[in-house]
């Protein structure tokens, strides 16, 4: 195994663009793929804002997908889909219907209105924007990690409330599990529950203490410990009002070939990566979505595609919190002490 940059952008044909406004805390980040790429999505949580999801399950028409979209601004967020299609159309990408070619965007959303300047949210020029900065970037300049497109607006821990969250963002990771055989993902991390370090098992982003101001950032105490605190009293009565807008969403990418029910099963298997540094994961007050790409270059075994996805997916959820830069009056985990956390590399 080989170590490589920690990018998507890894796996052969992919390209990746950001774009963000940094007043406003929102922005979308845009995958494009190649011809060919078979796509699949497994979406787990009970409040998830997603598009196009329905046609990547097995037994529908649909099988290539020519782009993915990840985005802030909640549902109207949405929306910049519509600026990925039409800059597809203008590249004469898409399903040839007869009448014209109609671009596959599946897309899904963070809910981040309230963190930075609701009323300003991604659109259509910004996610056009973002596929202009996919084709025009070096893969090896674009920001792989952190305040960036759609992770610029992230935070986790939000079992009582923002006051007590902290900053999140979005993050990668890559492996080559064999010459030539790629796994790679890309994290947007706004979850409910606090995020675990997949090496210690400690936890460096998530609710702090109600009383965190009188407590050391690195100390165990400085969190609240949102899996602890739900099973109290205390905990119970919060979980009544606990904010449902929170999310995972992603993408794992393969060079494997596959087939569209493959490809569903790696997005499904993947989410064991949210589960090993995510804690609570999975809840009602989540969105969780996986979307699962191959662009079918090498034969694979689908056991062990989907095997790395769960490893890539947890390595790109700690980095977006790592990684992460303190914002809308939200402190960032790389206050915390080096001897708490660490950056991953494989």
């Amino acid at each position: 195994m080989k170590q490589l940059r920690q990018s998507i952008t890894v796996v052969p044909g992919l390209r990746l663009g950001h774009t963000q406004n940094n007043v406003a805390l929102t922005g979308c980040s845009v995958i494009l793929f190649p011809p060919g790429t078979i796509c699949g999505v497994d979406q787990r949580g009970g409040a998830p804002g997603t598009r196009e999801t329905d046609l990547l399950r097995p037994m529908h028409l649909v099988n290539e997908v020519h782009a993915i979209l990840l985005t802030g601004g909640s549902a109207f967020g949405l929306n910049a889909a519509d600026g990925v299609m039409r800059y597809l159309e203008e590249k004469d990408i898409g399903i040839n219907t007869g009448a014209g070619r109609v671009p596959i965007v599946p897309s899904a959303v963070i809910f981040d209105l309230d963190i930075g300047n609701g009323n300003i949210r991604p659109d259509s020029m910004m996610g056009y924007e973002a596929c202009i900065n996919a084709e025009s970037q070096n893969r090896d300049s674009i920001p792989d990690h952190g305040n960036f497109g759609a992770g610029t607006g992230a935070r986790v821990g939000n079992l009582l409330g923002k006051r007590t969250a902290m900053k999140s963002g979005i993050g990668s990771s890559a492996i080559e599990i064999k010459p030539g055989l790629y796994v790679a993902a890309l994290f947007v991390v706004n979850a409910f529950g606090d995020v675990l370090d997949k090496n210690t098992n400690q936890i460096i982003a998530g609710a702090r203490s109600l009383n965190f101001s009188g407590l050391k950032f690195g100390s165990e105490e400085y969190f609240a410990d949102t899996l602890q605190t739900m099973r109290t009293f205390a905990g119970s009565q919060i979980m009544k009002f606990a904010s449902s807008q929170n999310t995972v969403i992603g993408v794992v990418a393969t060079n494997a070939k596959f087939d569209k029910e493959e490809i569903n099963k790696v997005a499904q298997m993947a989410h064991n990566g949210i589960a090993q540094v995510i804690r609570p994961a999975h809840t009602m007050l989540d969105g969780d979505t996986i979307f699962a790409a191959a662009t079918n270059k090498k034969k694979a075994d689908v056991n062990l595609i989907g095997a790395y996805a769960a490893e890539m997916t947890a390595i790109a959820i700690n980095n977006a919190v790592k990684f992460a830069t303190s914002a809308g009056g939200l402190p960032c985990a790389a206050s915390v002490s080096s001897s708490r956390m660490g950056v991953y590399d494989d």
